[in-house]
């Protein structure tokens, strides 16, 4: 009988723990305020998100006034952006049209950012292939 008890817990603490997991998610970020709150609460939620959820990934699309989020000489950000651009599991572009807009090159960008022809078109592929969506806002 203690045996059977025994087992029995067991099996529930076994149960209990592989449905505690979580589901590893993909999550897009949409950034295009020049706002450098935003980008401060950007890299927070990425941090936090890609620490907590390390089987994850994430990607942080930015385009519009969010150019300087990537600029090596403008960012707020630049130190933890290019930290967090080196895990696997995360991803930086920025649109390429954005760039041409500001008569940025690709010297310019904080190491680890990488551009896409289009910031709009690049969530909206995400989006096809099931990832989840967050506007970064004030």
């Amino acid at each position: 009988m203690m045996k059977r008890i025994i087992n029995t817990a067991l099996a529930i603490l076994l149960a209990t723990i592989v449905f505690a997991q979580e589901k590893p998610v993909k999550i897009v970020f949409d950034v295009t305020s020049s706002n450098t709150k935003v980008h401060e609460s950007t890299i927070r939620h990425v941090k936090a998100m890609s620490s907590a959820y390390p089987d994850s990934k994430f990607e942080v699309v930015m385009y519009s006034g969010a150019m300087d989020m990537v600029l090596k000489d403008k960012s707020v950000v630049a130190e933890d952006l290019e930290a967090l651009a080196k895990k696997d599991n995360i991803d930086f572009v920025i649109c390429q049209g954005t760039m041409k807009r500001h008569s940025v090159d690709a010297s310019q960008l904080i190491s680890g950012v990488r551009s896409v022809p289009d910031g709009i078109l690049e969530i909206i592929e995400k989006q096809k292939d099931g990832w989840g969506y967050i506007k970064e806002s004030q």
